[in-house]
């Protein structure tokens, strides 16, 4: 009898541990499959897992080097994107307990090259994303040089923010993603600390925390030992896609899987500041109205399937990353990229999902409380306009009710568009917990998570005459881009030329709205006076355009006026 107890104990004791061995095998073979994509003709990612404060799993997948079939592997150098704002961010706080500047001190105190936009704007706010600040690589890209075709450097950027006039928003009522901010972060700490931005940030965090393998592309001449080169996923197969520009603090970190690991453990056991100082850097930002949004310092602070979430994606050229950790559950995955097509926050998420396993508790759906009657869903559906932006937004009927869908513009942060769950008739509910209420005018608010409130007005979609086009056709200045936009009427259709070799065609979406390639949203705006003669002439002349993007809300170009014809 005691023999069988025994056997069974020493047999329980194998399958146990048989368990505890076999469960990371399993886990292993989980994330194998989430990157299965990633072959050896192919580029790829490196993953790091991170539990408990140790690494539980470091793989890489694919080739770093597709001429000379480099293989990635744990220890590949990666370009990690926006994820990189964490460490800009926590190299402005390291000053700031040290007393040498305040979050609060207004950015011309440190760089008087910016504009006086007549409100105070301060540290605190660009580091929130709450500056207003236009993102400079989008005003560039306006400008016909889009990041990765020239070496953008932070002279460049200084000089296209002092020649910006004007703000998306005063600073701190709005929310809007703008890199402008942090590099401007990263100039700051070199000015103030007397030290280059790269050196502080060696010495004072990557160092301490071990980060051997983390630097930043400061020069992207510079070669660095086990990095990745970048690819673009064509129909045609691979290219080179690297980020050719100098700009860093915005992004431009060149670290490892490892690295990053490390940099997330600091924030359970400091090594660089305190626990104070972890803390702060994760402390979400406020609105000045005192409501609170999602964003810390370089973080987005948020729940995700149930559980809290700290987390950061990037992307430049063809890198992709996301850092991730889960603060209860003391799991940090960190993803980086060489590839376009590799998307490294669904990856992420596909691996959080194996290790948090049932400790996720998705929210349920919103539920509806009223059926939308057909008049109801004639009422609601159609073309609606941003009443401040301008940004088109379209009400779509669907085999189950409505969906709304925002952006479909080049530039507009384009989205597959989200279910509307009605409430009431006139009140419905979005899973990001977005709430539309349309009234009987046909306008329609939108108010955010954060309490942040969107109108909009419903207009007609446009289908605009040869003569009204001919109206609009004329020569744009935008001292603030130092650029020369020509418009043309071609036919039926609306043209601009940016550069002699560059020729964008227009795509009517509401009347004076049209969308463009590379450019977004262009608006004419009309004056007072009536210009032009006969049935296409307007009541009011058009006196200039706005290019409108996520990221640039209104940039003005003026109307040139005609030349005089000789009479000759």
């Amino acid at each position: 009898m005691r023999k069988s107890i025994l056997s069974q104990l020493v047999a329980a004791a194998v399958v146990t541990s048989f368990v505890v061995r076999a469960a990371p095998q399993t886990r292993d073979a989980d994330v194998d499959k989430i990157f299965a994509k990633w072959t050896s003709s192919t580029p790829g990612c490196a993953v790091g897992v991170g539990v408990d404060g140790k690494p539980a799993l470091l793989k890489a997948y694919g080739l770093a080097d597709l001429e000379h079939d480099v293989k990635n592997t744990p220890d590949t150098i990666f370009e990690a994107g926006s994820v990189s704002k964490q460490f800009t961010a926590a190299a402005v706080l390291l000053l700031a307990r040290e007393g040498k500047l305040s979050l609060d001190d207004p950015v011309r105190k440190y760089i008087p090259e910016l504009p006086d936009y007549g409100s105070p704007l301060t540290i605190r706010h660009m580091l929130n994303h709450t500056s207003g600040l236009r993102d400079w690589g989008s005003v560039a890209a306006i400008a016909g040089w889009p990041r990765t075709t020239r070496v953008h450097t932070h002279a460049h950027v200084l000089e296209i923010v002092n020649h910006q006039r004007a703000l998306n928003f005063t600073p701190g009522t709005r929310w809007s993603y703008s890199n402008t901010g942090f590099n401007l972060a990263s100039i700051i700490v070199s000015r103030v600390s007397g030290m280059a931005f790269g050196d502080f940030t060696r010495t004072r965090i990557f160092e301490p925390l071990g980060m051997t393998h983390t630097s930043w592309r400061d020069d992207h001449t510079r070669v660095v030992k086990n990095r990745a080169i970048a690819y673009d996923d064509r129909r045609d197969g691979f290219h080179i896609e690297m980020p050719f520009e100098n700009v860093h603090g915005n992004g431009g970190l060149l670290t490892t899987v490892g690295d990053l690991l490390e940099w997330n453990e600091n924030f359970v056991t400091p090594k660089v500041g305190d626990r104070s100082f972890v803390a702060e850097q994760q402390q979400v930002g406020k609105f000045s109205d005192g409501r609170a949004h999602d964003y810390a310092f370089g973080l987005y602070n948020r729940s995700y399937k149930g559980v809290h979430q700290v987390d950061h994606s990037g992307s430049t050229a063809g890198y992709r990353a996301d850092l991730a950790r889960y603060p209860d559950q003391h799991l940090s995955v960190a993803v980086l990229c060489n590839v376009t097509s590799g998307n490294a926050t669904q990856a992420g998420r596909a691996v959080a999902d194996v290790y948090l396993g049932d400790r996720l508790k998705p929210a349920p759906a919103p539920t509806a409380t009223y059926t939308l009657t057909a008049a109801d869903l004639d009422r609601l559906a159609g073309l609606y306009r941003h009443t401040t932006t301008g940004v088109p937004l379209t009400i779509s009927r669907t085999a189950d009710g409505l969906r709304v869908e925002r952006g479909q513009a080049d530039g507009l942060n384009p989205n597959a568009g989200q279910k509307l769950v009605p409430l009431s008739a006139s009140r419905l509910v979005t899973t990001t917990r977005q709430t539309w209420e349309f009234d009987s005018r046909g306008g329609a608010r939108m108010t955010d998570a954060f309490g942040t409130v969107d109108s909009y007005e419903r207009v007609q979609p446009a289908k605009p005459t040869g003569d009204q086009l001919n109206e609009l056709a004329g020569t744009y200045i935008s001292d603030e881009a130092e650029t020369t936009l020509t418009v043309a009427a071609n036919g039926d259709s609306l043209v601009i030329k940016r550069r002699p070799d560059t020729t964008l065609k227009l795509t009517p979406i509401y009347a004076d709205a049209f969308t463009a390639p590379q450019l977004g949203l262009v608006i004419f705006r009309r004056d007072g006076a009536r210009r032009g003669r006969g049935p296409g002439a307007s009541e009011q002349g058009v006196a200039a355009l706005s290019i409108v993007q996520e990221r640039v809300w209104d940039l003005r170009f003026t109307r040139q006026p005609a030349p005089m014809k000789s009479s000759q």
